[in-house]
């Protein structure tokens, strides 16, 4: 469980850490900002939100990263 406004790793961190493409960590930012998990703080990079009032329509269910066989 992340704390709200702990820090998450940038699109350029994450594949450095991951080995992810960069545009795969940036669809993963942008779809957690969306879901309203995350925010963007320009010049800062992305945090954790505080918890959404109520859960998205999709759910966690379509949030999930699929790996390769």
């Amino acid at each position: 469980m992340s704390i709200p406004g702990a820090r998450v790793p940038s699109g350029v961190e994450l594949p450095a850490e991951f080995g992810s493409a960069a545009s795969t960590a940036q669809k993963a930012l942008a779809h957690l900002e969306a879901e309203g998990l995350n925010r963007a703080e320009v010049g800062l990079g992305p945090f954790v939100a505080e918890r959404p009032s109520e859960p998205s329509e999709q759910g966690w269910a379509q949030a999930r990263v699929q790996t390769p066989a």
